[in-house]
């Protein structure tokens, strides 16, 4: 994938958005054939010093932020690290969500024996805490958006799937007729808002979803 696939929203001489494209890790995978990443992307492709500040998933798409500097890390380290990052998503799930809003507080750990799936566990597990709001109800799918206050692992697939909805594309947690209805995951990071690491001035992104029904679904369309 070229540069130009890695669209650059932003860039000053301390940080960098970026709109993270779909298949694509965040950070180099453990084994040697699973490299391929974003920060190496970037880091090849005119932006070596970018340094990693936060993950999306494999199939998650959209807002990153990235540092330039070691001190611009370490501050926007401190600021995820403190919660005093905003972060919204959007997805599709499956089903129509009960209400217009509300919260998911489901404890998570790491699954070890079905690596890399995360398990709601009320004895061992973190604490996870989502808010979510209906953006538009259709027949057979939702649209939320999603805040999450904790970044745990899985967090938004596991609480909207522990909800009896899980997100369309999802191949980890949907069940078949959820997993059959779109071409790839619908979870889009479409919203990120924190102060700059030097200048300390408001800074907010945006990031439209575009996801796409395959025709497996009842509903097949273009939806952005």
């Amino acid at each position: 994938m070229p540069l130009s696939e890695i669209p650059v929203l932003y860039s000053d001489p301390h940080l960098l958005i970026v709109n993270k494209p779909t298949l694509l890790l965040s950070v180099p995978g453990r084994a040697e054939n699973n490299k391929d990443c974003l920060i190496l992307r970037l880091q090849q492709n005119g932006y070596p010093e970018a340094l990693i500040v936060h993950r999306l998933d494999w199939e998650t798409t959209g807002l990153m932020v990235l540092a330039r500097t070691p001190q611009a890390h370490s501050e926007l380290s401190r600021l995820f690290r403190e919660r005093r990052v905003l972060r919204r998503y959007q997805a599709l799930c499956w089903g129509s969500l009960p209400g217009e809003a509300g919260q998911i507080d489901l404890p998570m750990r790491y699954d070890p024996p079905n690596k890399p799936r995360q398990i709601v566990d009320w004895v061992h597990g973190k604490p996870a805490l989502t808010s979510w709001r209906l953006l538009a109800r259709k027949k057979s799918y939702s649209r939320v958006e999603l805040t999450p206050y904790t970044g745990r692992s899985h967090q938004l697939r596991i609480h909207l799937n522990s909800l009896g909805h899980p997100i369309l594309g999802d191949p980890l947690y949907a069940h078949p007729a959820a997993l059959q209805a779109a071409s790839r995951m619908c979870l889009h990071a479409t919203e990120l808002a924190f102060a700059h690491p030097v200048s300390l001035q408001p800074l907010h992104f945006h990031c439209a979803a575009d996801f796409q029904l395959t025709a497996n679904h009842p509903e097949s369309l273009q939806t952005t």
